[in-house]
């Protein structure tokens, strides 16, 4: 642990040479059905490693010392494997993008029974009312399911004030991200306090994309954190955040491949508590997954080491292999990342 509290990525575990990371890597393009936060066509590399295969998928727009701890979760994954679990049944959340009320019944549907929804807001184009609107939907169509909202901070103070008002008596079990920032969250928390919206609040970028992901929880920012394994590190560097921060954990993907759902399997197998389903059904949103088997919810949850790490199929990688281009694209963005990996780590 460092001074900070905050783990230090890897924590001594061996990094391999870039060229041995790379030996046998594959970047591959899933389609999506629905477009979900301005991605038709999601990226990823698979790497195989002593231990299972892996992923590294950094959003494209992150530098390389964000997409370091990416890649640290990427060594973790494959060259160490993860801390045994303590349970062996994740429950899954089914996640609705911005789509119209029209469709909200049939993205439901490719989820089947889940015992909780998360449904996106905040899309750009669109206003509170259509959010509101999808929101009622998926209330009237799985009225028993716990509900929660993600608008992934697009929202200013106000608006997110006048939504939560006007979302709060659909039972949101609480609403992730809403606006930017650990002080505009802090600041929203307050101002719903005072006016009586009971709607807690959890906290997804202002963890993941933090230098500091314990700042949110100092700062009193959150009811409760959002965990992604990828962004943090890997599954012991998220573990140990979780603790440090004393908060609740609702693990979540980040738009991973059956490889990368693995390790949000892990995590959540792994946290001493886990009081809220977990948003790892997201392979529901690709048109093709890479794995012989999908890791897809059966009766609405996951089950930890039941098909054992998923394996690619080697047909669906022929199919989905991205060009020559993005394969030289994302072999020189791992090379960077490590070089920033291998001096964070030291």
């Amino acid at each position: 642990m460092t001074e900070t509290g905050i783990p230090p990525l890897l924590d001594g575990l061996r990094i391999p040479e870039p060229d041995e990371l790379l030996d046998g890597a594959v970047v591959v393009a899933q389609p999506m059905h629905t477009r979900f936060r301005g991605t038709t066509v999601r990226e990823a590399m698979l790497l195989r490693g002593p231990a299972g295969w892996a992923e590294f998928s950094p959003f494209p727009d992150y530098g390389p010392a964000e997409s370091a701890r990416w890649l640290a979760a990427a060594v973790e994954a494959g060259w160490h494997g993860w801390p045994s679990p303590v349970r062996d049944r994740i429950p899954v959340n089914a996640t609705v993008p911005a789509v119209e009320v029209a469709d909200v019944g049939r993205v439901l549907d490719s989820f089947g029974e889940v015992p909780a929804v998360k449904v996106k807001v905040g899309e750009a184009g669109q206003d509170v009312g259509q959010d509101v609107a999808r929101v009622a939907e998926v209330r009237r169509l799985r009225p028993a399911a716990a509900l929660r909202i993600d608008a992934n901070q697009a929202w200013d103070h106000d608006t997110a004030v006048d939504a939560l008002r006007r979302l709060a008596g659909y039972g949101l079990e609480y609403a992730e991200q809403p606006v930017a920032g650990i002080d505009g969250l802090a600041r929203l928390r307050e101002a719903l306090a005072a006016a009586g919206t009971d709607v807690r609040i959890a906290a997804d970028e202002s963890v993941r994309r933090e230098t500091d992901p314990l700042a949110v929880a100092r700062a009193g920012a959150a009811d409760l954190v959002v965990v992604k394994v990828q962004p943090l590190g890997g599954v012991r560097r998220a573990l140990g955040i979780v603790e440090a921060a004393g908060l609740d954990a609702v693990v979540s993907s980040a738009l991973d491949t059956s490889v990368g759902i693995a390790a949000g399997v892990a995590l959540a197998a792994s946290l001493p508590r886990l009081p809220h389903a977990c948003g790892l059904g997201t392979v529901a949103l690709f048109t093709e997954d890479v794995a012989q088997r999908p890791l897809r919810p059966r009766a609405g949850h996951l089950t930890a080491g039941d098909d054992g790490r998923p394996v690619p199929d080697t047909g669906a990688l022929a199919r989905l292999r991205a060009g020559e281009d993005r394969q030289r694209w994302w072999r020189q963005r791992l090379r960077a990342a490590w070089a920033e990996l291998s001096v964070t780590a030291d």
